[in-house]
């Protein structure tokens, strides 16, 4: 009779223990290289309390390790979007839910505000490329609603838009504003720049 200690562990249970692996050292990656861009493998393991060869036997290189965090990234930011509701609440309600999820994002992963230093590569699909359509048409939207002025290209808003969130992002970076500083700052210019109409409730 095989003894109950030699019985190999089930298959799901190994799976579950992988995944719990492949989180905390995703974890880790994005914590450690948002405070050192330059960070190695080792560097990354020990953040996650497991060995270098375990980060190596779920990602073969750190390439590939970074490339599993952006799409991580990138998954998360379109879900935050997606619970925001852009296309059906109010147009106000709507473009300040959209830029409290990018703060939320930004604070999540401050790494992609150095992304040419961490090595970070674009992900398959990559935010940049299906964020503004998703801005352009909420602008869009207020626009038609009479919520936004409609004298502006709605495309010439979204582009200004991003650049007045990029600008304060990099503020918080210098250490020129506090994030609830920029935050509210950005909200502030936004709503300005797209002659937003504040409806009384009720």
């Amino acid at each position: 009779m095989a003894d109950s200690h030699d019985t190999p562990s089930p298959p799901r249970r190994r799976r579950s223990d992988a995944r719990r692996s492949i989180d905390a050292i995703l974890n880790a990656t994005r914590i450690v290289l948002s405070q050192r861009p330059d960070a190695n493998m080792e560097d990354i393991a020990a953040a996650a309390g497991v060995t270098r060869q375990t980060v190596y036997a779920h990602f073969p290189s750190r390439d590939a390790l970074v490339a599993a965090l952006v799409e991580v990234a990138a998954a998360e930011y379109t879900a935050l979007l997606d619970d925001a509701d852009l296309d059906t609440a109010p147009p106000v309600v709507a473009l300040t839910r959209f830029l409290g999820a990018g703060w939320r994002f930004l604070d999540r992963y401050p790494l992609v505000q150095n992304a040419a230093a961490a090595g970070i590569p674009r992900p398959e699909n990559d935010p940049h490329d299906v964020v503004p359509p998703r801005l352009e048409r909420l602008i869009r939207r207020g626009q038609r609603a009479g919520d936004f002025d409609a004298s502006v290209p709605a495309g010439w808003l979204t582009a200004a838009v991003f650049g007045l969130q990029h600008t304060a992002a990099a503020q918080i970076g210098n250490g020129s504003l506090t994030a609830q500083e920029a935050e509210d700052l950005c909200l502030e210019g936004t709503l300005r720049l797209c002659g937003a109409v504040v409806r009384p409730a009720g």
